[in-house]
């Protein structure tokens, strides 16, 4: 068995809409943005991860830059393959070297069977031999230090970039789950228009995400607030490229309404748990993960929504990649919280 893993790679793959996370023998080596630009001519693809954002709405007629991933699931298929063989080979030259590739792939809980199996015939395509999914919240628990086998319940709120997955965990599996299409991407979407609608100022999207990450906020007091941001954009009512300043407010005001639709689906999934379940998360309370999880207020916002103690996993970014990595290290004992490619027709 041992020679045998001489020549096995196992890799765990945090497939995001916003990021791509791989987990290779315990360590992360590759967190790189989920996109590709390709060549308009020739279909080439030639930069991946954060050589493609370089270019993001930067690019000339010849090359357009394209997110393989929407809502959590494979958009373009071609663009996903590209995309994953690319950060694969990033990890270095010696794929050669190995003849059994062994994959773990992160799901949505709300996936369909036909997005399973876009994700299963991806990884076939980079000649994994053997793939297994796991989802989102399921992962998150496991990377977060929770031990889903016990008869225990806790509750998950992993905020991605492309979806928000909610779900109560009990005995391997997901007792209840609410996976809705509002998260980081749709975060940035509401600061962009409210630039335009507010401000008159038209901002890309990686500006808008600069603006999220330095004074995004989910309340409008906090206790301790970021400084006012300097924003440069173009006026929409002349053209000419101007600068303004926003506060921390302005945006907790922008995100204001997909706040909530993440807590009415909190709210809903806390419904449907239950009662002796309700009673364990009444004790443990919610466990954050994911980028949205690191939203200045977001944690005491939820609290204060649901009266229930809300906790933010350390490094939530990587929450989901390290239960994956946990997951691939024994999929044998995991194999109840895992989906084989045999399960999907």
């Amino acid at each position: 068995m041992r020679f045998f893993n001489l020549f096995q790679q196992n890799l765990a793959i945090d497939l995001g809409t916003a990021n791509t996370l791989i987990i290779q023998n315990g360590k992360v080596v590759v967190d790189e943005p989920s996109i590709v630009a390709i060549n308009r001519k020739t279909e080439e693809t030639i930069a991946v991860g954060y050589r493609a954002m370089q270019m993001h709405e930067k690019t000339h007629d010849n090359i357009h830059t394209v997110r393989p991933l929407r809502d959590g699931v494979i958009a373009d298929f071609r663009a996903a393959e590209q995309m994953i063989k690319g950060m694969i080979e990033m990890i270095g030259n010696r794929r050669s070297f190995f003849t059994h590739l062994k994959m773990v792939i992160c799901i949505p809980s709300g996936i369909t069977e036909v997005e399973k199996r876009a994700v299963f015939e991806s990884a076939a395509r980079v000649d994994s031999k053997e793939t297994y999914l796991i989802y989102e919240p399921m992962a998150a628990a496991l990377g977060i230090g929770l031990d889903v086998e016990e008869p225990i319940g806790n509750m998950i709120v992993d905020i991605g970039g492309g979806t928000t997955e909610i779900a109560v965990i009990a005995l391997s599996g997901i007792v209840c789950d609410q996976s809705i299409r509002t998260a980081g991407d749709e975060f940035t979407e509401n600061i962009v228009n409210y630039m335009k609608r507010t401000h008159n100022i038209l901002i890309g999207e990686r500006t808008a995400e600069q603006i999220k990450i330095n004074v995004g906020s989910a309340l409008g007091q906090l206790d301790d607030p970021p400084a006012d941001y300097a924003v440069n954009g173009r006026d929409l009512l002349n053209g000419i490229p101007r600068q303004i300043t926003v506060t921390y407010q302005e945006i907790a005001t922008a995100l204001d309404e997909s706040i909530v639709a993440i807590e009415e689906a909190i709210i809903r999934a806390l419904e449907t748990t239950p009662p002796e379940l309700a009673s364990d998360i009444y004790s443990t309370g919610l466990y954050l993960t994911g980028g949205g999880a690191m939203l200045r207020g977001l944690d005491k916002r939820l609290s204060m929504k649901t009266q229930l103690p809300v906790h933010v996993a350390e490094d939530p970014l990587t929450a989901v990649v390290r239960g994956t990595s946990k997951a691939l290290s024994d999929t044998y004992r995991y194999r109840a919280i895992l989906v084989p490619s045999s399960s999907v027709s």
